[in-house]
């Protein structure tokens, strides 16, 4: 007897008849076509949203979406409009869900205020998806009909009523010790820095134009930018639940359950968000978009670009920035303060690149930091002011310069400007190959006349301090500088320096420790 053959994993799939998939889809949509029903028929009002109805409506619309999808619905002529309702009616009954979620848990975030009216924005966003669910769930019962499903018409809106009453349960439960305050403090705000430094597109509304909203995207604006976004402050939530919550130092810091309102509302706004982009290029976007939605769209364009922009967006910007600054005082609260000392960079000095690192260092953390050098102090959150210090730095490598040249035997005599060259020359290269100069140029452009009258030993010294001041050349020191200030911030300085302060000898950039990631944003 000759055994069965194993199916070819690559032969196409057996074609389902239309009369056999219709009576399936026929019991397992009855659900989601009766809370479309009540959605369309029964739901005059926004006041009647409650999270009951919604998540069930969530949950149905997931199920089935998962059924059609099997069945490859979205490539059916018949069915590719029922299953794009089912999607849009998933997606903004999980930005509902959202948005309810928002409006309850309002009081106990705490959030610092802000300039705007949250709350009523919040109730206007669910108003503008009450409506977007209303015209996606009347689509799919006229849909549905087309396609000779039942649609069941005996749900009452009274079944999905949510009483609230008011109060919370006794907080009864012995909290956690932890071994050190100011540790998890500080690790936790930095943390929030950290990421608040990834999350600079969440400000550009401020920059842009509605008119302009579109040509944010795919740049910066994108599903995977926002959902990476999405993720890594779900995974801070988690970091404070992990290790603050139920600990005794909620009780004690109360800044902290404010920093977690904070993390948890960006994270709800970017979940909004996430979805709302998803919907906007999968079927809106003119390059990327479902041309068959953007015939007959729910949601117009331009409208669901407001919901995204003005209201997540935007308040996630807005309280991101608030919980920043809230950080900035935690860390000021818990620092230990301390020195460090570390080389000046060997190229050039202090100079544009090297100076704009340390002050975004320092402005990171929102700490007070001083540059010391010699009896000079220095602002280290202004470039400007780092940077200054290049005069003092410059004016030390001559002195030294003046003795090292002193080591030298030079040439005696009245001599001419060839000779002059000549001995401005051996002096340069000389001190090179001791590794006591950088060569930057080669050949060296020297000046063309001289001062025979003059000491030869000046002549050479104004020289090499004209190719140093034309970057022509740097002079090696061992020059250093001293920061003082958050330990925490001076850790980071430390590591810069040690990196060379993103360049290697000759300027190159190079790079930076992970840990100073932030300073690539």
């Amino acid at each position: 007897m000759t055994p069965d053959k194993d199916p070819d994993p690559f032969a196409a799939p057996a074609t389902i008849g239309d009369h056999e998939f219709t009576s399936l889809i026929g019991k397992r949509a009855r659900r989601l076509l009766q809370l479309a029903h009540l959605f369309s028929a029964e739901l005059p009002i926004p006041s009647n949203l409650t999270r009951p109805l919604v998540g069930d409506l969530l949950s149905q619309s997931i199920q089935l979406e998962e059924l059609l999808d099997a069945y490859g619905a979205r490539n059916n002529r018949r069915w590719s409009r029922f299953r794009s309702l089912t999607a849009t009616i998933k997606l903004f009954a999980d930005v509902c869900y959202e948005l309810l979620h928002i409006k309850y848990s309002l009081p106990s975030y705490r959030l610092l205020p802000i300039d705007r009216d949250f709350a009523a924005t919040t109730a206007q966003s669910l108003e503008l998806t009450h409506e977007i669910l209303a015209m996606a769930t009347h689509g799919i019962i006229i849909q549905a009909l087309r396609l000779g499903l039942p649609v069941p018409t005996n749900a009452v809106i009274e079944q999905f009523a949510e009483q609230l009453p008011p109060g919370r349960l006794a907080r009864d439960r012995a909290t956690r010790k932890v071994k050190s305050a100011s540790e998890t403090v500080t690790q936790l705000a930095t943390a929030y820095l950290n990421l608040a430094a990834e999350s600079d597109l969440l400000n550009i509304v401020e920059k842009t134009d509605p008119a302009e909203y579109s040509a944010c995207f795919p740049d910066p604006i994108s599903e995977d930018n926002l959902r990476f976004l999405k993720f890594r402050f779900h995974s801070l939530q988690s970091l404070y639940d992990t290790h603050v919550s139920e600990t005794e130092i909620e009780d004690l810091d109360a800044g902290l359950p404010i920093l977690r309102g904070h993390v948890s509302v960006v994270y709800h706004l970017l979940e909004i968000a996430t979805q709302l982009v998803h919907y906007y290029e999968r079927h809106l976007n003119i390059n990327t978009g479902d041309s068959l939605l953007r015939r007959k769209p729910i949601i117009a364009p331009q409208t669901l670009l407001n919901l995204l922009m003005k209201y997540a967006i935007t308040y996630a910007g807005l309280y991101l920035n608030q919980g920043r600054s809230l950080s900035y005082t935690m860390l000021k609260r818990y620092a230990e303060v301390g020195k460090v000392t570390v080389p000046v960079p060997c190229h050039r000095g202090l100079h544009v690149r090297p100076a704009t690192l340390i002050a975004k260092i320092v402005r990171h953390y929102g700490s007070d930091i001083r540059m010391e050098l010699d009896d000079q102090s220095y602002d280290a959150s202004l470039p400007m002011d780092i940077f200054r210090a290049n005069e003092k730095i410059n004016a030390k490598k001559r002195r030294w310069l003046i003795l090292e040249i002193g080591y030298f035997p030079l040439p005696a005599g009245n001599l001419n400007d060839r000779q002059i060259q000549t001995a401005i020359m051996d002096v340069v290269f000389k001190l090179a190959e001791q590794g006591k100069l950088f060569l930057y140029q080669q050949p060296l452009r020297l000046s063309n006349e001289f001062d025979r009258a003059g000491i030869l030993l000046e002549n050479i010294t104004a020289e090499i301090a004209h190719l140093l001041a034309t970057g022509q050349i740097d002079i090696k020191t061992d020059l250093t500088i001293t920061f003082a200030g958050d330990k925490r911030v001076l850790s980071d300085l430390t590591l810069l320096a040690k990196s060379g302060y993103g360049e290697d000898c000759f300027g190159n950039n190079i790079a930076l420790p992970k840990e100073l990631a932030y300073l690539r944003r």
